[in-house]
């Protein structure tokens, strides 16, 4: 069954950094069936370079980027829940974002684009929730970038959703994690095609892109993963040659993952999303992390896996005992995975089982809002 992406438009948002975009564009897919009742919707979160197409076959005849997770008799199944997914705010694959025309203008925003901040996201998916006339999520779930969105809800919007599951991400970034997007930042203003960010109508600045691309696909995956993949194998050659062209195997598949990336995402969009990832900091005006998880009413599912070097189980933990110390319902499992951070999006055996479980239980003790009222 072939999904199609809907829109909805939402007259205003006012973002943390105190302008407001007015006529706001929020492109999402659904699958399954909301029931009478409307207590059965899931909201999903993408990751950083995801988009709303989660499950099923787009008309290009690619399926969701959750596919293997998202459908009949799968973890999150349509047969009994109504699934949700958008694309977040400064996004590029339907919402708005720097690549959306300025109405004061009437050219792209580009990099006059407000800076926006993980919470603003998360405020514009739960107008979009409000406009699917939907009171409460049965659950919201994401990993990586996603996850941070789970946790934003939990705090924002705290009688708004039961479950919350964050999967393979972290509460805030570290040095080493902003070291990389920073990384990737420079690789892109550094392309000459870049023009500070106006570049549509010209040449895209493609070679920066995929080189940032190539940078984040490295910590995307384990050591293990890319020796049992790639090895040091060479591509089309019996000897070592230094033309400085492809020579082994993983070159080419980076190279690959780059030129790939840059016909499907705006570099702007890399630019702004990165830069709210490592601004989102869960405990920012708290004395402490479970001090910010005070005012959150979820039951929390969260998962991490040990091959994950780019969001390491420790940073689950520290979730997980700040849920604890504030008494919240919280069942933590940290998988056995050889493929890295992508282990949320590929390894899908035991995570399926464990959530399959989790969300059942949420069902059978689902607390409507006049009961929390």
């Amino acid at each position: 069954m072939i999904v199609e992406t809907q829109f909805t438009l939402i007259p205003s948002l006012t973002l943390d950094v105190g302008e407001t975009l007015k006529d706001v564009t929020v492109a999402y897919q659904t699958y399954g069936t909301l029931n009478a009742d409307r207590m059965n919707a899931i909201l999903i979160e993408h990751a950083f370079t995801g988009d709303a197409h989660a499950a099923g076959i787009d008309h290009e005849g690619k399926p969701g980027w959750w596919a293997n997770m998202i459908g009949p008799g799968k973890a999150f199944d349509t047969d009994r829940y109504f699934v949700i997914c958008s694309n977040v705010l400064g996004g590029c694959r339907g919402t708005t974002g720097p690549s959306s025309i300025n109405p004061a203008t009437g050219q792209p925003y580009g990099l006059k684009f407000p800076g926006i901040t993980i919470s603003d996201m998360v405020r514009l998916q739960k107008a979009l929730i409000d406009a699917l006339g939907i009171p409460k999520l049965l659950a919201v779930a994401g990993g990586s970038m996603g996850g941070m969105q789970v946790l934003e809800w939990a705090v924002a919007y705290p009688e708004a959703v039961e479950a919350c599951l964050p999967i393979a991400t972290t509460a805030r970034h570290s040095a080493q994690q902003i070291a990389f997007n920073e990384t990737g930042r420079q690789a892109i203003m550094a392309d000459p095609d870049f023009h500070a960010g106006d570049y549509y109508y010209k040449t895209p600045p493609a070679r920066g892109l995929s080189v940032a691309r190539m940078v984040g696909h490295i910590t995307y995956m384990s050591d293990e993963s890319m020796r049992e993949k790639f090895g040091r194998r060479l591509r089309d050659k019996k000897s070592f040659g230094y033309d400085f062209e492809v020579d082994f195997e993983v070159e080419s598949y980076l190279r690959y993952r780059g030129s790939q990336f840059v016909g499907r995402f705006d570099a702007n969009s890399y630019l702004y999303i990165t830069k709210a990832m490592d601004y989102f900091d869960l405990s920012a005006g708290f004395p402490s992390l479970a001090a910010s998880l005070e005012r959150a009413r979820s039951r929390f599912l969260v998962i991490s896996f040990t091959s994950d070097w780019l969001y390491p189980s420790y940073q689950s933990q520290e979730m997980v005992n700040a849920l604890r110390g504030r008494n919240h319902d919280v069942t933590y499992c940290e998988l056995s995975s050889n493929y890295g951070h992508d282990a949320f999006l590929v390894d899908i055996g035991e995570q399926t089982e464990i959530v399959r479980g989790f969300l059942a239980r949420c069902v059978r003790e689902f607390r409507p809002l006049e009961v929390l009222r």
